[in-house]
């Protein structure tokens, strides 16, 4: 590599590249370690993520927010209990443009690439390069995190999740739905526009019943899935691949460190650093909440200061481990509860899903906090005494 690398990124998914475009448009040189290859192109890639307002914004900034037919405003959601309980949200009540938008992951990845490819200060390498600092954002297998010894705390969730696409007889209206029953948790996202007729379906259930739903025929597969919504949009058909994985509750003990005897640091971020439970769609939005944390640090510090110093990562790692914990919380307790299966639990819970819904100052509240969570969002200016 020619030029000298201030940061090298290994992980080139979408927390990875965000990363290396934030660091890069402040004139970091960036090496970003790429090692997947290209895609196959033999399957239709079916991942969806849910991206709040903030995650838009940082996205826009970067020129890396999908085209409309790949990022669908969410304007309502419904959320319905399994003994009558129900949860309603709208974009409008809120005062905002969407709840949410459910962007196609190929899509975005294709944008994030091609502001990569014609970054100057970002180069890709096949493998990691000599720099003062390392940043894993390599997903939740993370190997470096791994051979770096840091601890993964993970606590299994007796549920996999299933993904699927399937086109709808009836559209979906731009309204995210989400079911909660004995059997499991069952999203439908809202694709291809308000008008659109195509969903991405979340399914967690039991390993077993996941492993059944997997082996159903797909016009089987689809009537099992339409019981399960209630028909709520019709008659469903299966678009291309399913496939599953396992869900878990995660995070690393230490999220930064410095390597001994080399004047090197490292840190994680992403999936690297934690994972949450899929119900509260959030998995995506606070990775590149950690990569919009990091880069703001590393590139407000101290003129005198390296971007391995070790002050600047400890900041880092305590803003985001203090910003996860209400969303890791608030995520377990509700799969904990919605997992129990006594009648006086369900009961409890469904009341509390009617109380809540009367409720309109505090859904507006809450609303608000989904779309732009007060811990996104650190205007303040840094100086060099605030590592101190």
């Amino acid at each position: 590599m020619a030029q000298h690398t201030d940061v090298c990124i290994r992980g080139a998914g979408i927390v990875g590249r965000t990363l290396a475009l934030l660091l890069a448009r402040e004139g970091v040189k960036v090496a970003l370690v790429d090692a997947s290859g290209a895609p196959s192109g033999e399957h239709r890639d079916i991942r969806a993520y849910a991206l709040n307002a903030n995650s838009r914004a940082l996205l826009e900034a970067l020129r890396c927010w999908p085209q409309a037919e790949h990022a669908t405003p969410v304007l309502r959601m419904e959320v319905q209990g399994d003994d009558g309980g129900e949860v309603h949200f709208d974009a409008a009540s809120a005062h905002a443009p969407a709840l949410a938008w459910i962007v196609d992951v190929p899509a975005l990845e294709t944008r994030l690439a091609e502001a990569v490819r014609y970054q100057p200060h970002v180069e890709l390498v096949s493998e990691s390069v000599a720099a003062p600092l390392l940043v894993v954002c390599e997903g939740r297998s993370s190997r470096t995190r791994a051979e770096l010894g840091v601890h993964y705390d993970v606590s299994p969730y007796p549920q996999t999740a299933l993904a699927a696409r399937v086109h709808t007889g009836m559209p979906h209206g731009g309204t995210a739905r989400q079911w909660f029953s004995a059997e499991g948790i069952l999203a439908f996202l809202p694709l291809g526009g308000a008008d659109g007729q195509e969903v991405a379906v979340v399914w967690s259930v039991a390993p077993e019943r996941a492993q059944a739903l997997m082996e159903l025929e797909p016009p089987e597969f689809a009537s099992t899935l339409a019981q399960a919504s209630g028909g709520a949009l019709g008659a469903l058909h299966l678009q291309g691949e399913r496939c599953t994985w396992p869900l878990q509750l995660a995070r690393a003990d230490r999220w930064c460190g410095a390597l001994a005897g080399t004047g090197t640091s490292w840190a994680l971020a992403g999936d690297a650093a934690h994972t949450v439970h899929p119900l509260s769609g959030q998995g995506l939005n606070l990775g590149l909440a950690d990569v919009q944390a990091l880069a703001r640090l590393l590139t407000a510090r101290s003129s005198w200061r390296s971007v391995a110093d070790m002050r600047v990562l400890r900041r880092y790692e305590r803003e985001r481990k203090t910003a996860l914990l209400p969303m890791r919380l608030s995520t377990d307790l509700l799969a904990q509860l919605f997992a129990r299966r006594e009648p006086g639990v369900q009961a409890l819970r469904n009341w509390g899903m009617q109380g809540f819904d009367q409720i309109g100052p505090l859904k507006r509240w809450v609303a608000q906090q989904a779309m732009h969570p007060a811990f996104l969002i650190d205007p303040a200016p840094i100086s060099g005494r605030d590592f101190s």
